[in-house]
């Protein structure tokens, strides 16, 4: 079943334009012309096809992986309100977490308040990355201007037009 992966980092809103994602993970290159990029997949837990988390990367282009960190959903509040509304028990397979198979045709992670993740996450990049969100959001926010555009043509009264 489909994790619905582009849908759930979109809704991040992480501000790099060079990104992609494949299959269930994020790549990203935060900052231009270094060897450095971006991973971001989610993190299973002790049960099958169920997510607790957010595993972060920093990957060297010719050395791999030089560092990663584990984003837990629990710590970063991020099915509370889900969780809460339904009363699902602390102790439970559900709570904080996803399952694939949790509600057919809607995102398995349906519920996620995201805010808390995307916090961690900038901070995180902050570390490998200084900068990279600054410029990334002015980049994206400089090429957003104001086109004025043409008024439509005075409707004519009286007659039928074709």
């Amino acid at each position: 079943m489909s994790l619905h992966a582009p849908e759930f980092f979109a809704e991040l809103c992480l501000p790099f334009p060079d990104s992609t994602v494949v299959g269930n993970t994020y790549y990203a290159t935060p900052v231009t012309g270094t060897p450095l990029r971006l991973r971001i997949s989610f993190a299973g837990s002790i049960y099958a096809d169920t997510f607790g988390g957010l595993r972060l990367a920093v990957v060297h282009a010719d050395r791999g992986e030089i560092d990663a960190v584990a984003l837990d959903f629990v710590d970063h509040g991020t099915f509370h309100r889900r969780d809460e509304a339904h009363n699902t028990t602390v102790n439970s397979k559900q709570y904080g977490r996803f399952s694939v198979s949790r509600r057919p045709g809607k995102p398995p992670w349906e519920g996620a308040v995201t805010t808390g993740l995307r916090d961690a996450i900038e901070q995180y990049t902050a570390v490998w990355f200084p900068g990279a969100w600054a410029a990334s959001a002015t980049r994206r926010t400089a090429g957003r201007t104001a086109h004025k555009t043409p008024a439509p043509p005075a409707a004519r009264t009286g007659g039928r037009a074709r």
